[in-house]
């Protein structure tokens, strides 16, 4: 198929469910996922690329909602300067109090969620948290709970489905006003000023594509079969010549020495190394499967590795889980969704939330409203 097909197709399915491994890939569960992993990987077709119906988008500043702690001077720092730089309505600010730590309690969350609902407008569509922790409630992400709802079964077992996101299959632009639920994006840091950067790349993002050099998509497959299950979904090696875009293929063990006009990377690995080779285009997208990235307050060589770190070093958004969601497809972004929802022009919030089918663990993390594929006003 013509790659550039591909954006005007059939909705996809929300892909075929994973054994309930660790996505940690430790002990019997790591082999028993290897096993499985394998045989899945003898059995796959050929890659190809998916068909993706024509979405609509993509959300404004006009339509989103921005939320600051009033208790937590990073917050309030961030979200001031991002209310200015990208001119958010005063009407849709909302100052809430709320625990710098990284998760709420479900009081703290319910009394937090009512606020949002009462003091948001019908017109807010979705939601900048401007703040890196609180990013959990219990065993949920905040980004998901703000969205869906909190969903008490996932604590109970965090390995089993959990409730699928409606987003996953809508083609609209209006998620509030049609389904009922503000997808949601933390814009989160190490620093004020690691944020401010963030907001920075987010707008030298918007229009910048496509553009006379190809951009590059990087599927990295790695030789950690239980975190590298992504690697089915990946297309083949080839170029969008339409959309100034290069997806390639590689892995983990022969990348090349530089990484130029990186707009996404996907893989899976507890820590991915030599990020520093990597040359980010504004706007960029970058996320490894593994069980506990969403875990922001961690930055130990010893841990699994934080989304933080893809922001740190040159990304524009990210997606981490944070609670052990074993290696499930749909509960991290599908590598083909996120590209060609994105590459039709959307934001990063609405590309990343297209892109997981069952996000109750996951935290969306980055500049919402980045969008390098939109067109001029």
């Amino acid at each position: 198929m013509d790659p550039a097909a591909a954006l005007t197709e059939a909705p996809p399915a929300a892909g075929p469910q994973q054994p309930a491994s660790s996505a940690a890939g430790s002990s019997s569960a790591s082999s028993s996922a290897n096993s499985a992993a394998s045989a899945s990987a003898r059995a796959a077709p050929a890659p190809s690329w998916l068909r993706l119906p024509k979405l609509q988008g993509r959300l404004t500043a006009a339509d989103l909602g921005l939320l600051i702690n009033s208790k937590d001077p990073y917050s309030v720092a961030v979200g001031e300067y991002y209310a200015r730089r990208r001119g958010i309505p005063e009407a849709q600010i909302l100052r809430v109090q709320l625990p710098v730590r990284a998760s709420l309690s479900l009081p703290e969350f319910e009394a937090l969620q009512a606020t949002v609902r009462q003091r948001m407008g019908p017109q807010v569509q979705g939601l900048a948290l401007a703040w890196t922790q609180p990013y959990a409630v219990e065993c949920n992400s905040i980004t998901s709970a703000l969205a869906l709802g909190f969903q008490p079964e996932i604590c109970k077992q965090s390995c089993a489905p959990s409730r699928p996101s409606p987003y996953f299959n809508y083609s609209g632009r209006k998620p509030f006003s049609d389904l009922g639920l503000r997808p949601s994006m933390l814009l989160a840091a190490r620093s004020v000023e690691s944020a401010q950067a963030l907001i920075e790349r987010g707008i030298a993002a918007d229009h910048s594509l496509p553009s006379f050099v190809p951009a590059q998509a990087y599927f990295v497959s790695t030789p950690d079969a239980a975190r590298s299950v992504r690697s089915v979904l990946f297309p083949p090696a080839s170029s969008i010549r339409a959309l100034g875009l290069e997806a390639r293929r590689e892995s983990s063990e022969a990348l090349p020495a530089r990484l130029p006009r990186a707009l996404l990377m996907v893989t899976g690995l507890a820590r991915v190394e030599g990020l520093d080779r990597i040359e980010w285009l504004p706007g960029a997208l970058a996320d490894h499967l593994t069980s506990f990235g969403g875990l922001l307050e961690r930055n130990s060589p010893q841990e699994q590795m934080s989304a933080l770190d893809w922001l740190e070093s040159g990304a524009t958004a990210s997606y981490g889980t944070v609670s052990e969601p074993c290696n499930h497809l749909q509960k991290f972004p599908h590598p083909q969704i996120l590209l060609l929802s994105y590459a039709q022009g959307l934001s990063a919030l609405e590309a990343y939330w297209h892109s997981v089918a069952w996000p109750g663990q996951g935290v969306f993390v980055g500049e919402p409203l980045a969008a390098p594929f939109a067109p001029p006003f």
